[in-house]
């Protein structure tokens, strides 16, 4: 089994096959918490809950921990790969880094912004490495996907828009990026109208980004968590030997959900960093 299946198993033999509760076992394991639960044991690390300062709550929780393992992850790769710029042909995580790193910038930088990709290819690198490094981590054992926090996600957007109307800005001065919301050659009675809608739409984008990523990054490890929740649902209603029948098929779909994540994880980086890359180039190029 996978680290969320197993996971998902170990928290219904907890609970009793008579008394199993899919509901509960699914949000459990989905949402943060403020501790860390270590795998094959029933073993949990608390983590430092702080008093809420002007109502905003800094405690540390597990996705807050997932988030700095990412971040650690991808400082100590990106420092190996530094090392090696040097070498006349690139090799190991170099080369790796590469494949990606040349892709976002020559198939998605530079054909949303162009003549200043370069500009932004910095924020877009560490944009796409950290939700992808978010997504594939929620898929080890014992480790649990940031991304399909919507709080995380969320604030992935708002950086990403703030970046955004920055852009457009920096461009062209408060006054003009403004005015370039609004189409030109439009009769004076539509030009309130249109301002209004446009205004709203930037608003709305970042909202579709976070929510399709929160999204996307929940739906897979719910439906793994379901597939195997099965099992104990049958063992409750009918028998144990019903349960472990239906336990080979429903490992299998959960396992095909599971390789189906790592697909989903890199389209979800891929697409929140190209469709920021397209707001931006929006932005700076309103004509565009």
């Amino acid at each position: 089994m996978t680290g969320v299946e197993t996971e998902a198993a170990e928290t219904a033999v907890k609970a009793g096959e008579l008394g199993f509760d899919p509901g509960e076992t699914i949000l459990h394991h989905v949402l943060d918490s403020p501790e860390i639960e270590i795998p094959l044991t029933h073993l949990t690390i608390p983590l430092p809950q702080f008093e809420p300062i002007f109502g905003v709550d800094l405690s540390i929780t597990k996705h807050v921990v997932m988030m700095w393992v990412v971040s650690l992850i991808l400082l100590v790769l990106f420092s190996i790969a530094a090392r090696r710029t040097k070498d006349e042909v690139p090799r190991g995580i170099r080369n790796l880094f590469e494949v990606f790193i040349l892709f976002i910038r020559d198939e998605v930088a530079r054909r949303a912004i162009p003549g200043q990709a370069d500009r932004f290819l910095p924020f877009l690198l560490t944009t796409f490495f950290f939700i992808l490094s978010c997504n594939l981590l929620g898929l080890i054992p014992g480790m649990a996907t940031a991304t399909g926090n919507i709080s995380v996600t969320a604030a992935l957007a708002i950086i990403s828009f703030v970046v955004i109307q920055f852009s457009g800005i920096r461009e062209f001065g408060p006054v003009t990026h403004l005015k370039n919301l609004i189409p030109g050659g439009l009769p004076v009675w539509l030009v309130p109208l249109m301002f209004v809608l446009e205004v709203l739409s930037n608003l709305i984008r970042p909202f579709a980004l976070c929510i399709r990523l929160f999204a996307n990054m929940m739906a897979g490890h719910v439906v793994i968590l379901a597939f195997i929740s099965l099992i104990f649902i049958l063992a409750s209603l009918f028998s144990p030997v019903v349960g472990y029948a239906a336990s080979p098929v429903t490992v299998f779909f959960a396992l095909f959900v599971h390789f189906l994540e790592l697909l989903v994880a890199f389209l979800q980086a891929f697409i929140f960093t190209m469709l920021s890359a397209q707001f931006i180039g929006m932005s700076v190029h309103p004509s565009h």
